[in-house]
C-alpha cells in the first residue's frame, strides 16, 4: 500500500507504531503538526496527549509519564529545545526512556519560523551541563522519519535515556509518496522491569556499561527520583565512589556501545576520489549531484548519515578510505564538518553551506567538489 505522506504524518505513524502512549508538546513552527496529530491520533488508541502550557512543562510531564511506564514523545524545533535544557538534563541524570522530535528552523532565537536549516546539530550534543552522551539520530526521507522514530524509542528503552529525532522543517513540511509495505519496522520490544523486590537498586548496573530496567509502577513500594547525584539506591550522595559510578555508567552505556549505534546509508563507488558526506535534506541533493557525477562519467561516492550522536566514527572512516577530498554538506556554518575533519586528518575536507533559508542545489555541491 502507497501512502502520500509528510514527515509530520510519518513520524506521527512511527510513534503510534512504536507503542507510544503518551505525548506533551506546546505548539511551535514546524513541530505544531505533530502536535496536532498525535493529539488526534492517541485517544483511539488509550493513549494520552496534552498540550502544555509550555516547552518546560511538555518535556516535565513526557519525564513522569516514562517513569510511570508511558511511552513517551515530545516534538519542538529550536527555541523549545533551549528551554527543554534543564529537563533534558534531568532526564539523563534520571535515565529516563523518551523520545524528542527536533523540527530544526534557522535561528538563532526566534530566527526564520518557517525557514530549513539544520543549526542546532552542536546544540543538540552539548546543550544539557555536564556533557554527557546523547543518542541523535537524523532522517533524510519520509520513509526515514517512520522507521527511525521507531528505532528511536527502541534506542531509549535499551539504554534508558532521551533519544533524538533531528528532523526540519523541509523534511517534516515536504509530502512524497512512501510505499508503506516496503518500510521495515523497528522492533520494539515491551520494556523490561525489575523484579518487585524492594529495595530497587534502580540505579546500580553492576558495570559502567550495563543498564538496570526500570521498576514497575504501581504496589506498594519506593522508588526515587532525583536531578541531584545519587546512590545506587537514588538517596543524594557526596560520597566520591557513587558519584563517580554513576556519571562514568551515564557516559558508558552509550559509549561502550557505539558500534551498535552507527546508522547510516553509504553509496560507495571504486575508485572515487571525492565523498560527500550529508544528512537529513541536505542528502537529497547530494544523491542528486552523485548521480550527475556518475554520469559525467566523475567517480564520486555518497555517504548519508543517519546517526548524528554518538559520531559514527567508523562508519565515517570506512567511506573516507581511499578518497581525497570531502564534502559536509549542511545548512548551517559547517557544525558536523569539525567532526569529520577530525577523522581525516591529511584529508581535504571542505564544508558546502548555506544559512539563508535556501537548499543547497546540486550544481553547488559538485563545485565544491571539484567535479563541474
Amino acid at each position: 500500500m502507497k501512502a502520500f505522506l509528510d514527515g509530520s504524518e510519518a513520524i506521527v505513524r512511527g510513534a503510534l507504531d512504536a507503542g507510544c502512549t503518551f505525548f506533551a508538546g506546546y505548539p511551535i513552527t514546524p513541530a505544531s503538526e505533530i502536535l496536532v496529530g498525535m493529539l488526534q491520533a492517541l485517544p483511539a488508541v488509550g493513549g494520552t496527549g496534552i498540550q502544555a502550557e509550555d516547552e518546560i512543562a511538555a518535556l516535565g510531564f513526557c519525564i513522569g509519564a516514562a517513569m510511570a511506564g508511558a511511552r513517551a514523545m515530545t516534538a519542538t524545533s529550536g527555541p523549545g529545545m533551549s528551554l527543554y535544557s534543564e529537563n533534558l538534563g534531568l532526564a539523563i541524570m534520571g535515565e529516563v526512556p523518551l523520545v524528542i522530535v527536533d523540527c530544526q528552523r534557522m535561528g538563532p532565537a526566534t530566527g526564520g519560523a518557517t525557514t530549513v536549516a539544520q543549526g542546532d546539530v552542536q546544540f543538540l550534543r552539548w546543550g544539557t551541563s555536564g556533557g554527557y552522551p546523547l543518542i541523535v539520530l537524523s532522517p533524510a526521507s519520509v520513509a526515514d522519519c517512520y522507521t527511525l522514530t521507531m528505532r528511536a524509542f527502541a534506542l531509549a528503552e535499551r539504554f534508558r535515556t532521551p533519544v533524538i529525532l533531528a528532523t526540519d522543517k523541509e523534511m517534516v513540511s515536504t509530502r512524497a509518496t512512501v510505499d508503506l509495505a516496503s518500510l521495515t519496522p523497528e522492533p520494539v520490544p515491551p520494556p523490561p522491569r525489575l523484579p518487585p523486590e524492594e529495595p530497587f537498586r534502580l540505579f546500580d548496573p553492576g558495570a559502567p556499561e550495563e543498564v538496570v530496567p526500570l521498576a514497575p509502577f504501581g504496589g506498594p513500594h519506593v522508588v526515587r527520583f532525583t536531578t541531584s547525584s545519587h546512590d545506587p539506591l537514588g538517596y543524594l550522595s557526596q560520597n566520591p565512589r557513587d558519584v563517580g559510578a554513576l556519571n562514568s555508567h551515564l557516559a558508558a552505556k552509550i559509549e561502550a556501545h557505539r558500534a551498535d549505534l552507527e546508522f547510516g546509508l553509504a553509496d560507495l563507488q571504486e575508485g572515487a576520489e571525492v565523498l560527500f558526506v550529508s544528512y537529513g535534506t541536505t542528502a537529497r541533493a547530494v544523491w542528486e549531484a552523485v548521480a550527475q557525477a556518475r554520469s559525467r562519467g566523475k567517480r564520486a561516492s555518497a555517504l548519508t548519515l543517519q546517526t548524528l550522536w554518538p559520531v559514527p566514527e567508523g562508519l565515517i572512516r570506512r567511506a573516507l578510505a581511499g578518497v581525497r577530498r570531502a564534502v559536509v554538506a549542511e545548512l548551517n556554518l559547517g557544525q558536523y564538518r569539525r567532526e569529520v575533519e577530525r577523522l581525516a586528518p591529511g584529508l581535504e575536507v571542505v564544508g558546502a553551506h548555506r544559512v539563508d533559508g535556501e537548499l543547497l542545489s546540486p550544481e553547488e555541491l559538485l563545485e565544491k567538489g571539484g567535479l563541474l
